[in-house]
């Protein structure tokens, strides 16, 4: 879902930020013409997001070297799984390693902990979504992480739907004034999200045609009497103190939606190594 173009582009920036003007190390201790094969080795149980990425790190380095994806995003594996195999100049893949290793782990691991959410939620009717909260400069890759993971995306920027959250209602005067301000000047397909922390809220964007209503911080209770009194009319999201903890319990109140920003901004890394092939 990541535009090509745009990732090369950072690929670019992040070798440039690690080499500055050259791999010291390498260019001292490996012969110039010395080539190598690694193995892109699972260290530990998880789901693949960022292989295709990790490629271009090694391409951008050295274009003539060869990249086999032996495992494709969105897969999940066992520790010792070998995910790639990169072979070509020695010196090349080791200035490339750390960071074709460091977006690979990152976004592996947010696949990883978005996977842990979406299965919390198995047998109710909620759907996982994340948020913008993201890394500036990496949202287009951490979103199609959390893809990988299993769930779906909200918002990839200010540009792809109006929210109308409670500073937004404060200047119109009103859920209503607010919405119907939106609606009467928004693209005929954009829909309107309304950002509610009290009950009132909830029925005052119904009535003014909200398309898509957000439980801001509620308990559970009121968001289960928000769900009855939406009643299906429209999505109902669930945002706010969302954690691993809570995610299924909201799940049952019978949401649409749960929107959190713990499976990008809090995801731990996981353990990918570049290691050499086992000797036979």
């Amino acid at each position: 879902m990541y535009d090509r173009v745009h990732v090369e582009a950072l690929v670019r920036q992040w070798l440039s930020e690690d080499i500055g003007n050259g791999d010291l190390t390498a260019e001292l201790m490996i012969d110039e013409g010395a080539t190598t094969t690694f193995h892109m080795n699972a260290r530990q149980d998880m789901v693949v997001s960022g292989v295709d990425v990790a490629a271009m790190v090694y391409r951008c380095v050295d274009p003539s070297a060869s990249f086999e994806i032996r495992v494709k995003d969105g897969a999940i594996v066992k520790k010792g799984t070998t995910l790639a195999v990169v072979s070509g100049g020695a010196r090349a893949l080791l200035t490339g390693e750390r960071t074709a290793l460091n977006i690979l782990q990152h976004m592996s691991g947010i696949a990883t902990e978005t996977a842990r959410y979406v299965a919390a939620l198995a047998g109710t009717r909620a759907q996982m979504i994340d948020t913008r909260k993201t890394t500036p400069g990496l949202r287009m890759l951490e979103k199609h992480a959390v893809l990988c993971g299993g769930a779906r995306n909200h918002r990839l920027g200010l540009d792809s739907g109006v929210m109308l959250k409670d500073n937004h209602i404060a200047v119109c005067g009103s859920i209503a004034a607010a919405v119907k301000r939106a609606k009467a000047a928004a693209p005929i397909l954009t829909k309107i999200e309304v950002e509610c922390d009290r009950l009132a809220q909830v029925a005052e964007a119904l009535d003014a045609g909200a398309d898509v209503i957000m439980l801001d911080n509620m308990s559970l209770d009121d968001m289960r009497a928000a769900v009855n009194l939406v009643a299906g009319r429209v999505p109902v999201e669930a945002s706010g103190g969302v954690r691993y903890e809570t995610v299924r319990p909201i799940a049952e109140t019978g949401v649409d939606f749960i929107s959190s920003s713990k499976i990008t901004q809090s995801a731990p890394a996981v353990d990918i190594g570049l290691d050499e092939p086992a000797k036979a």
